[in-house]
């Protein structure tokens, strides 16, 4: 397995996200991360540079889409890795069902209709988007499948995701365990 591009604490204490993508299902969201590197493997691939030139984009800095299942989207390089080895269908490819910029998805909604399959990719500009995080199983595969190391799974990080969401609720202690006062 290559090394993990996203470090650790990318969405931990006070970081806030710099966005979100929403599922057209009303609940489920995933949040979008930090500025962005233009460092990352994306921007050093040819066929990548390629395909943002044919759409006549420039490429940008994206920043990690997801909290639980979070994608590098500046080393996504759109190999599909993580498509072919993933149990329940987490990820899409965002351009295949909205032909946008990849700096345009902060702020939309999507269906969860894009194609799933590794070879699916609209082109190289495509990104692995995790628009069913909420379905992920947390078995790895994705993250030791991806050659660019642009994906981390972290089940802990569902903390974060529902505080930048407001939705977190902190569960009261019962103080002692089962036996405790007898």
């Amino acid at each position: 397995m290559v090394d993990l591009v996203i470090p650790e604490d990318f969405c931990l204490n006070d970081v806030k996200p710099t966005g979100e993508t929403n599922h057209a299902d009303g609940e489920n969201k995933h949040f979008i991360w930090g500025d962005g590197n233009s460092e990352g493997a994306a921007f050093s691939n040819d066929e990548v540079k390629a395909a943002y030139e044919e759409h006549g984009e420039e490429q940008v800095p994206l920043g990690i889409h997801g909290t639980t299942v979070a994608v590098d989207w500046d080393s996504c390089t759109a190999q599909g890795s993580c498509f072919s080895v993933c149990p329940v269908q987490t990820f899409q490819w965002y351009r295949t069902e909205k032909d946008i910029p990849a700096v345009d998805c902060k702020g939309e909604t999507f269906e969860g209709t894009g194609l799933t399959e590794q070879d699916e990719r609209l082109d190289y500009s495509d990104k692995s988007q995790p628009i069913r995080e909420h379905d992920c199983t947390i078995c790895m595969a994705c993250q030791e499948a991806c050659p660019e190391g642009a994906i981390r799974i972290e089940a802990s990080n569902l903390e974060w995701h529902e505080k930048a969401a407001g939705t977190f609720v902190q569960m009261p202690s019962s103080g002692g365990g089962p036996h405790a006062g007898h």
